[in-house]
């Protein structure tokens, strides 16, 4: 059995549950399943069928020998096919919305909705660029000119837990509109909306096997698509230490192209000039959004002393906003982490800060739901630069909070990180604002704001926190290949 019916908010619905292999839902070679949980509930949802590595053997294959016509098409045939997939998106968002939230833990209207309208916000941008991807004519003399083209790529990607659409279309919607094929690894721990958009792209018309989806663990399926000698590029979004894994199995197979999007220690700095009350707002839904399991979480404020005592107050103040419970309640606005692994990673986050002699609030943990994975927002102060707290990503909504005294302290205290995804700032003064952005080394810069990213917009990260850029124009650099042909008019030897 390859579907199993589902309880939604909406209604029953018929969720794929095999291997997404040649536009079919199969059974893999070996049977083995992963029970997939609600995080709200303990209670597993259902069991997807697990993928191993001779499934990964199949699938690359089906992606490799799609690629023999798909590479031939017009680009005028992707676009229409990635807009009929926006569509198609726009038709279920509901439902994929419902089952991202049931998997994940997201809240349905103040999450997991967004997410799901981004993809297709990016299957848009991404058709309209699909027959613009021009090359380039150089002259070498008068009988001699060379001409360059983007070649598509034989893709393999893994996905992360937090984000199991939205990163996922991060992946497929450049690579898909640049004319590549692909074989997509979801997380075991949040496999099931990327099962159901798979039907979707069948339904769309996209030919068989250029988009293939594997349910399965890291540890073997991950590994055969980052070791895979037939597949030309690797894109992941993970940690930092199963990046690293990648990139070593990348290299020793057949040194693939890699790009990696991985962890990340966000500084958010608070100067004496602020809109406090802005800073507040930005500075809560930063962390707490997702419930801090994001890689751009700012999850290290650094504020003047000069305004560190007020800004305090408007911080605490706004953890009241967060309400915990259904994450189908409209009202609901911060879900649990996403499993009960997690859960303790992050309580035991908060345990070491108390042990680190750090100051703990947590204004509404009287408040927290008894069942399911849920964490109160949690804010440390009193707080110094060498805890493991303010060094390590903790992925969970806990936010710590620090002094600094002048501008040199701070960029100092932000860049001391092995990370280098996000960075926030906060000023009034747009001079100095931007003279502290270009000092401090992060991908994404966000002067009044933090983690409102847009899909034109490059996003990647510094130092350990990756290789490469999603988004925008320039992610299309990622999933091709340049050719240069010297074409000879006359020039004899």
């Amino acid at each position: 059995m390859t579907t199993v019916t589902v309880d939604l908010p909406s209604g029953k619905v018929q969720l794929p549950t095999g291997l997404f292999i040649n536009n079919e839902f199969v059974l893999p070679q070996t049977p083995r399943t992963i029970a997939t949980s609600n995080p709200s509930t303990n209670e597993t949802i259902v069991n997807v069928h697990c993928a191993s590595p001779p499934d990964v053997d199949v699938a690359v294959s089906a992606a490799k020998n799609a690629m023999k016509k798909w590479k031939n098409e017009p680009a005028v045939t992707r676009v229409k096919l990635l807009i009929k997939l926006a569509e198609l998106v726009d038709e279920h968002k509901v439902t994929i919305a419902e089952i991202e939230a049931l998997d994940s833990g997201k809240p349905l209207h103040s999450n997991a909705i967004y997410d799901v309208e981004g993809v297709a916000d990016y299957l848009r941008y991404c058709a309209g660029l699909a027959d613009k991807l021009y090359g380039s004519q150089i002259p070498i003399s008068s009988t001699q000119v060379a001409i360059t083209k983007r070649v598509p790529l034989v893709v393999g990607c893994i996905v992360p837990w937090n984000y199991p659409i939205s990163m996922a279309s991060w992946k497929f919607c450049p690579a898909l509109a640049a004319g590549c094929t692909i074989v997509m690894k979801s997380s075991e721990i949040t496999p099931l909306s990327l099962l159901y958009f798979a039907q979707l792209v069948k339904q769309a018309g996209f030919p068989e096997g250029v988009f293939n989806v594997l349910s399965g663990y890291g540890a073997d399926v991950g590994t055969s698509l980052s070791r895979h000698p037939d597949l030309d590029k690797i894109a992941f979004t993970g940690s930092t230490l199963t990046g690293q894994k990648v990139m070593i199995d990348a290299a020793q197979s057949n040194i693939k192209s890699v790009s990696l999007e991985c962890g990340g220690k966000s500084p958010l700095l608070v100067f004496d000039d602020a809109n406090l009350v802005q800073a507040a707002k930005w500075a809560s839904f930063g962390i707490f959004y997702n419930s801090g399991q994001n890689c751009t979480a700012n999850s290290r404020i650094l504020v003047d002393e000069k305004v560190h005592d007020k800004f305090l107050l408007l911080f605490l103040e706004e953890l009241k906003s967060w309400k915990m419970g259904d994450v189908f309640d409209e009202n609901v606005n911060l879900g649990p982490v996403v499993s009960k692994q997690q859960y303790e990673r992050v309580t035991n986050y908060i345990k070491v800060g108390i042990e680190e002699g750090a100051t703990i609030n947590q204004p509404t943990k009287d408040l927290t739901p008894k069942t399911g994975y849920f964490i109160p927002p949690t804010v440390f102060t009193n707080v110094r630069e060498d805890m493991r707290i303010v060094k390590e990503e903790i992925f969970g909504p806990v936010v710590t909070i620090s002094k600094f005294t002048t501008e040199e302290e701070a960029i100092e205290k932000a860049n001391d990180t092995i990370y280098g995804l996000a960075a926030m700032l906060f000023s009034e003064n747009f001079t100095r604002a931007n003279r502290i952005a270009d000092q401090l080394e992060a991908g994404s810069i966000y002067i009044n704001s933090s983690n409102n990213e847009n899909v034109s917009v490059p996003f990647g990260g510094f130092k350990m926190s990756g290789i490469g850029r999603e988004l925008g124009v320039e992610a299309f650099n990622l999933y091709t290949q340049t050719k240069s042909i010297y074409c000879n008019y006359g020039t004899k030897l």
